[in-house]
């Protein structure tokens, strides 16, 4: 097998061919797929590697001091044969992975062969594409988690042991000094704790990227703009706790935490920077200095780390192994996110030009991971490469009510909630042509209501009759999420027309549920309230823009907002999530300026899975990418649009103003009245349809393919990779 390794004494990297290790009792044989390059630590001993002897001497004065102490007892010459010995030695590097159980030891009963682990340790997680881990140094993944990110299993939970030393309670405002790998982890893992975090750091890249995962400010540390964010969140008093999370000489670090702490705050060492203290600072203070080891108790500990011995949960609630475990469910659970950290993925084959990159310069990194060979059947991108479009099947003819063209359209609704009352039925009341028949809703008082209002024929609650009647063309489903596909199926299976708002599924089950009524009616009189692209202003923009010749890029900002309290969007349990109920609207929007159906999802979420970035691939190369957002101002528009190809940009501003830019430029007038995001058109598209018997306004096919690329965004999501959305086979 493969390691990589490095001559302490020459500082030469090489990857080596070296013998598997035994499957020893009390431990498992595990197979890499994943593992995290510390850009910290392990750069650090990369570094002093290539320095000279005096300079290495400089940098360990603990071990020069073992130096001195074996010469007073065992001589030079024999201390010097030593020395040399251990640093003209091959030495492993890696300390975080994640991979498959390939052999069980004796002994081990929580594990399986096959089953996908993470792995801790520098002498057991190391980069070589097999280890030998004892029991209490490896943790099973949760399900769903992909294996990159259970990688990164050691050093959260080193971040994690150093917050949990830090004993943050809810409302403490806290900072972060160092936002490397353990500082964004730190900040991410203080925010879901309910703690507002400061973050420290000279590059500004990684302040922003702190403040994306979650950190109140961030700035450079001699930024007057840090002290003063302090000054707001904690009203001058300081902060409750600072961890230390930088490296280097500067002392730097620990003035500003005695600077910026309250009075009897904690200071928390989990990196490694000077720690020279100003003691008149820290003793007027009383500040708690406290260091973090590793990964938690048990650290250090032979019997703990070899023998498996583990400590009695009542005394040591966390231990080195239950830490481990915590962070990787913190991932799996949406509290924490580490994709954006991944700053490179390179093949384990590369290592040595990738260590090389690192130490120059020339690769700028958060994290870095190797990716292993032979295990694509356990990597991310295996657990989930593929969500189906199921094929649309049209069965015999429907028969339905023969209708004179000049007959008005009779409707059904069913539901008549907020959309349906603001949206849809003022268009539809007393419209030439349409007679709306009967509304049905759960409870009475709401269908009477509607019926008053807008001018129903009867009011109900009961479905089936309404489903039953002849005389009704076509029926509306503007219910709560998790109803759609149910209902439509029933009205397709009755030979009504169906317009359903979105979504018409929440699941590929209730998805190929709909598609088998379909197959078995032959009815495919079917329109998902994806309304966009019957807006007439992007209609518009979509003519000044012309055909394209290339490949587009189209990037689409939808700033939603917060949801109140209470909304019944927020039950994702049975309504799915928000991006499942009203994602479709912005993928059907893209594919349309795009004139395709996406052929790939990928997806990436802030912690919390609050906001989402959407890339969608199309098969011409085209891209467009989705932001997703509800943690922006109000004041900023809902929805901006941008699609660029040929030497030509086209612009919407929230269905108010467009323009395109190109060889010839044009301006829309701004819209004096309401936004008009086309559901007018798109009703009138649909009447016509059901009236004349023509096809429906957008293709079955289509419909069913935007709805698998919301699918396929939860999956990629849970993948941490791009997903593939296949023809079902």
């Amino acid at each position: 097998m493969k390691q990589v390794v490095q001559n302490y004494k020459s500082g030469e990297l090489a990857l080596l061919d070296v013998p598997v290790p035994g499957c020893k009792p009390g431990g498992v044989l595990v197979r890499s797929a994943y593992s995290l390059i510390s850009t910290g630590t392990e750069l650090m001993k990369v570094s002093e590697a290539g320095m000279s002897m005096l300079g290495k001497a400089r940098s360990r004065p603990d071990q020069v001091a073992k130096v001195m102490q074996s010469v007073a007892t065992n001589g030079v010459p024999a201390t010097y044969r030593k020395v040399m010995g251990k640093l003209d030695s091959w030495t492993p590097l890696g300390y975080s992975l994640c991979g498959v159980v390939e052999q069980v030891g004796s002994g081990i009963d929580d594990v399986k062969v096959g089953d996908v682990v993470a792995c801790a340790g520098n002498e057991h997680a190391l980069h070589a594409e097999l280890n030998w881990v004892p029991k209490n140094l490896y943790t099973p993944v949760p399900d769903g988690l992909a294996p990159r990110h259970a990688a990164f299993g050691t050093v959260g939970s080193i971040a994690l042991q150093g917050v949990r030393r830090g004993e943050s309670q809810l409302g403490d405002v806290a900072l972060v000094i160092g936002l490397g790998l353990i500082g964004q982890l730190v900040v991410q893992l203080l925010a879901a704790s309910g703690v507002r975090v400061v973050g420290v750091d000279p590059d500004p890249a990684r302040c922003e990227l702190a403040a994306r995962l979650g950190a109140a400010a961030c700035g450079d540390p001699a930024s007057a703009a840090v002290e003063a964010a302090v000054a707001e969140l904690t009203g001058g008093h300081g902060v409750d706790q600072v961890y230390l999370a930088a490296g280097g000489d500067s002392n730097q670090p620990v003035e500003l935490a005695v600077r910026l702490s309250r009075d009897r705050g904690r200071v928390v060492d989990i990196g490694k920077c000077r720690l020279d203290l100003p003691w008149n600072a820290y003793y007027m203070k009383e500040l708690d200095v406290r260091f973090s080891r590793s990964y938690g108790p048990g650290r250090y500990d032979p019997e703990y780390e070899l023998e498996g011995r583990d400590y009695p949960i009542g005394y040591v609630r966390w231990t080195e192994r239950r830490n481990l475990a915590c962070f990787l469910d913190l991932h799996a659970r949406g509290r924490i996110d580490v994709e954006p950290l991944i700053s490179h993925i390179a093949d384990f084959d590369d290592a040595v030009e990738t260590y090389q990159r690192l130490k120059d310069g020339d690769l700028k990194a958060v994290a870095v991971l190797f990716r292993y060979p032979g295990h694509t059947e356990h990597t991310a991108e295996a657990q989930a490469p593929e969500v189906a479009v199921p094929e649309v099947r049209r069965g015999g003819a429907v028969s339905t009510r023969n209708r004179s063209a000049t007959a008005p359209v009779r409707l059904a609704f069913v539901g008549a909630g907020n959309y349906a009352t603001s949206m849809l039925l003022p268009h539809l009341a007393r419209r030439d042509g349409v007679e709306l028949s009967t509304v049905v809703t759960t409870t009475a008082l709401s269908g009477v209501n509607a019926q008053r209002k807008f001018g129903f024929t009867a009011a109900s609650t009961d479905l089936d009759a309404a489903l039953g009647d002849p005389s009704v063309d076509a029926v509306f489903v503007v219910t709560r999420h998790s109803s759609h596909a149910e209902l439509t199926r029933k009205a397709l299976l009755a030979g009504k027309a169906v317009f359903v708002e979105k979504p018409l599924a929440l699941d590929q089950g209730e998805l190929a549920g709909v598609l088998a009524a379909v197959e078995e009616s032959g009815n495919d009189r079917l329109q998902v309230g994806f309304n966009r692209r019957f807006a007439p202003l992007l209609q518009e923009a979509r003519k000044r823009f012309g055909a394209r010749s290339g490949p587009a890029s189209l990037r689409y900002l939808i700033n939603a907002g917060r949801l109140d309290n209470g909304s019944w969007y927020l039950q994702q349990n049975t309504e799915g999530s928000r991006f499942a109920g009203e994602g479709g609207h912005f993928i059907d929007t893209a594919s349309w300026l795009l004139g395709a159906d996406p052929v790939s999802v990928y997806a990436v979420a802030t912690s919390g899975n609050e906001d989402l970035q959407v890339v969608l691939r199309y098969p011409d190369g085209s891209t467009a990418t989705l932001s997703y957002v509800t943690t922006g101002s109000s004041d900023f528009p809902k929805e901006t649009l941008d699609l660029i190809a040929d030497g030509k940009v086209l612009r919407l501003d929230d269905f108010v103003r467009a323009s395109v830019h190109g060889r010839k430029r044009w301006n829309s007038p701004r819209l004096a009245k309401a936004r008009d995001k086309g559901q007018r058109a798109e009703l009138d598209a649909f009447l016509t349809a059901v009236r004349t018997g023509g096809p429906m306004p957008v293709p079955l096919e289509s419909l069913v393919a935007t709805t698998a690329a919301t699918f396929a965004v939860r999956a990629a999501l849970a993948a941490g990779a791009p997903v593939t959305l296949a023809a079902a086979r």
